[in-house]
Order: C-alpha cells, then structure tokens, then sequence
C-alpha cells in the first residue's frame, strides 16, 4: 500500500483489535506540521485558502497539485506558533486530516483508513475521542473521521482533472519568487508554478466558456489573486521582497543572484 506521506511517521492501518482502547485528541496542536513548508490542497479549498495563503502548483505530469505555501525555507512553517497552535483562519484539510490518511493499494482501486500511532494526540489515557467502543465497534467519532478522508479523498480526485486540463492546455509556467531575509541575506524560492495570464487570455471563447462553467476559470482566479499574498508570507519571515514572483527566464527573475530553494519539505 502507498500513502502519502509528509508528516506521517508510523501510519498503520485502523483495525478493532489493534485500537480498542485508544483515543485520539486533535485539532489544537500542530507541531507535526512545524517543519513542513507547503502542504497539498483541493480544489474545494481554493476559496478560502486563496484569502489567507498563496496558492501555487507543484509537481510534474499527472502528479501536479496546488499547494499553499507555508514558508520561505527548507522545514520552515511560518503559521505554526510557538505554543502549536495554527496561526491563521484557515487550516487545509490535509493538515486537519492528521494523523488520518488513507493508504492506496497497489491497483489503486481500494483504500485503508490508517493512523499514524507517533501522533501525539494518540493515548489510552482517554484524552479525546476514542474510536472503538469496548465491544470493538467504531464509534460516532471514528465514522465521522472516515467520511471526512473519503470527502478528501473525492475532491484529491476532482483537483486532479482540474490540474490535467491547465497542464493540457500549457497555461502552467515555473515561477520564482526572491527575497532578502533579515541580515541582509538573498533567497530564492523556486519549484513551483502559476498560470501563465497572457496564455490564459489567448485561449478561445468556446474554451473559456467551458471553463466558466465547470468553475475552473473561477478557480484559476483565485489563484491568480492569491498571489498577492506573497508580501503577508515574507512579512511573517521578517523578509523583504526583491521584486514580485516571476516567471523563470524573464528579465526580472535576476537569475544567478542569491541563493535558490525549492519548494519542497
């Protein structure tokens, strides 16, 4: 079984007989997330992540995603406070699935519900909510956990076409974005992508209809807008920003100057 793995140390699959007896408390500390600088998001979530957070795309070919990027370095996460708490409005549901996930077989046709046992929140002391009763029969709480990572599950599947049709039809460029940290150092932050406005408005009425209709226009928009957020990521770096992202190969990109990161954990 595959699973997608990031902050997952021991995910193992959810059965009666291995956790009877166990609860879980999520939800008010997020110091897994801590050294993760962007997570995966849906579609669903463009909305109101695209408020609070920059939405780009990452990844190649049939695995390209939006992301919402958490920091400005490597295992940097600008929105974990010190105490764990989540310092914005909006959590992203794979951050709020945790420690759930579902593992995929190898035809990818059917999947576990699994656990990872290293969570914190995980215990037999009875904090939070367990998932089995004492007869091994999932309780109310563990139910509601497993339609939230099947929804997930549907809207990962429905982002992926929304994601097949930008890559089909080239509207997805690298992007990068620089910027000068505190003590005068320059960065760069790359290994990302952003829809490409000018190929965007070149596309025909007829595609841009279709698109209008089946909301990824609107999509795309939100996207697009939540790149402004780029200054509010670098304000909570204490970061100066050298110019606004770029795409690679233009003038602007200033290739060559300062150091380079990917956006990667």
């Amino acid at each position: 079984m595959t699973t997608q793995l990031m902050f997952y140390d021991s995910a193992v699959p959810v059965s009666s007989k291995r956790h009877v007896g166990l609860s879980v408390k999520a939800g008010e500390q997020y110091d897994f997330a801590r050294k993760v600088s962007s997570v995966p998001l849906t579609a669903a979530e463009m909305r109101p992540a695209a408020a609070e957070y920059v939405v780009v795309f990452a990844g190649q070919g049939e695995t390209v995603m939006p992301v919402v990027i958490l920091g400005v370095e490597a295992n940097q996460n600008l929105y974990v406070k010190d105490d764990g708490g989540w310092d914005s409005t909006y959590v992203p549901a794979f951050v709020r699935r945790y420690p759930f996930v579902f593992a995929a077989s190898q035809d990818g046709k059917s999947f576990t519900l699994c656990i990872d046992e290293a969570f914190s929140g995980c215990n037999r002391e009875g904090r939070g909510e367990q998932l089995f009763d004492i007869e091994g029969v999932r309780t109310q709480y563990l139910e509601t956990v497993l339609n939230f990572v099947k929804g997930y599950q549907v809207q990962h599947q429905r982002t992926q076409a929304l994601c097949k049709r930008l890559v089909e039809l080239g509207l997805l460029e690298p992007v990068q974005a620089r910027f000068t940290l505190p003590g005068g150092v320059r960065r760069g932050l790359t290994g990302f992508m952003a829809v490409n406005r000018t190929k965007l408005k070149a596309l025909s009425r007829e595609t841009l209809a279709d698109m209008a209709v089946s909301d990824e226009l609107e999509l795309i928009y939100l996207h697009l807008q939540s790149m402004l957020n780029f200054k509010h990521l670098l304000q909570r770096a204490g970061a100066v920003s050298n110019e606004a992202p770029a795409v690679q190969g233009e003038e602007s990109s200033a290739e060559g100057e300062g150091e380079t990161a990917p956006l990667a954990n």
